[in-house]
């Protein structure tokens, strides 16, 4: 890393080091082969930049000497880049949200609302504190659920394996062979097995393709069209186990931004879109900008957030207690952490439950293949007998 006013100055500067350059590029630019992956900050990494940015900005430095402060920081590694390039566009005087995802950062759209909420509300080291608290707990359970699915994840590509050469090619050979020769009748379970196989063989490859190419074609369109990616955003609450969860997390997050903002002196017409986007849901964010207008017009908030599906299970209730009481800040961050120990919870019990049914499922799916192998053995036999 080199500072200078323009691309001359910065060559000067590295001559004068004795550096001779094939190429210069502004901090934080995507160049080729420099970042590997989609996010330039690793999750583990976003969560030490917000932790100790906070503790920097706690302890009264501003934005750009904390900045400083970090890049000189190792653990960041190649990161390093882009956090200078973060720095300079602050310098320039953007904020620190807008920074990061123009240095090409690319925070999640929840990370970004949540780091505006900050800045808005004026305790910007507060909220990056807990940023890195949410952040650290969804990377554990990450690694939680990657460690939960190694293994089953192993037996499942070992049997598909053994599967697709079982029933596809060996099982069908030996039965035309048992039923010619030995003129024995492949039993319903092998015949069904044998179905299954050459499903295997010629349907995976186009199930894998098909997958692939609507996953593409869906990001495509979401990117384009805000209604297309509301939709999809529609689709994960009515799924049977995952809605459940994301649910939860839309209204922990709805919760806490809210009881952040209001407690910075943010007027609750600007809070409400706010909270809206730091949920990380495209629809949830369209449903409280419409909600907001209804509260612009007279609405009280209890009603507007039971008009939004996803948040009326027990949240108007916390919100008309704290209207009512004048404590509305207090009562979302106790509606907050209420929402956060049921997450936990769920999180656990779906973790505990996950690994040992896709362990039986599996354990049924291998007994199939060798009964429908032993079948028609004992069926020979006993026709040779």
């Amino acid at each position: 890393l080199i500072e200078g006013a323009d691309v001359k100055e910065a060559r000067e500067r590295l001559a004068a080091r004795g550096i001779l350059a094939e190429r210069l590029v502004p901090a934080g630019s995507r160049v080729r082969g420099l970042f590997r992956g989609g996010a330039d900050l690793p999750a583990e990494l976003r969560v030490v930049f917000y932790r100790e940015l906070a503790v920097l900005l706690d302890a009264g430095l501003p934005l750009v000497a904390a900045l400083e402060i970090l890049i000189q920081s190792p653990e960041f590694g190649r990161g390093t880049v882009l956090l200078a390039g973060v720095r300079d566009r602050v310098r320039e005087g953007a904020g620190l949200a807008a920074a990061l995802a123009t240095a090409g950062a690319r925070p999640a759209p929840h990370e970004r609302a949540i780091v505006e909420v900050g800045e808005k509300a004026g305790n910007l080291a507060e909220v990056l504190e807990k940023l890195a608290a949410f952040l650290e707990e969804q990377h554990r359970l990450r690694e939680r659920i990657v460690s939960a699915l190694i293994y089953p994840t192993i037996i499942f590509v070992f049997a598909v394996c053994v599967a697709v050469v079982m029933l596809g090619f060996v099982i069908p050979s030996a039965a035309q062979l048992l039923v010619r020769e030995a003129r024995v009748e492949l039993p319903w379970l092998t015949r069904a097995m044998i179905t299954v196989g050459r499903a295997l063989v010629w349907g995976v490859p186009l199930v894998l393709a098909a997958a692939v190419g609507g996953v593409l074609a869906g990001r495509r369109a979401a990117a384009r069209e805000t209604a297309v990616r509301q939709r999809m955003d529609r689709l994960w609450f009515r799924l049977p186990l995952i809605g459940r969860g994301y649910a939860l997390v839309v209204n922990l997050r709805w919760a806490r931004t809210l009881a952040m903002l209001l407690r910075g002196g943010v007027p609750l017409l600007e809070a409400l879109p706010l909270a809206g986007r730091a949920t990380g849901s495209a629809w949830v964010t369209a449903q409280m900008e419409k909600e907001t207008e209804a509260v612009r017009h007279g609405s009280s908030l209890a009603d507007a957030v039971r008009r939004v599906p996803v948040l009326a299970a027990s949240l108007p209730a916390w919100i008309q207690a704290g209207e009512a009481s004048g404590a509305l800040e207090r009562l979302l961050d106790t509606a907050a952490d209420s929402y956060q120990h049921r997450w936990n919870r769920f999180a656990t019990r779906a973790l505990s439950v996950l690994e040992p049914a896709l362990i039986a499922l599996l354990g049924v799916f291998v007994l199939l293949v060798v009964l429908s192998v032993l079948l028609p053995i004992v069926a020979m036999n006993r026709a040779l007998g």
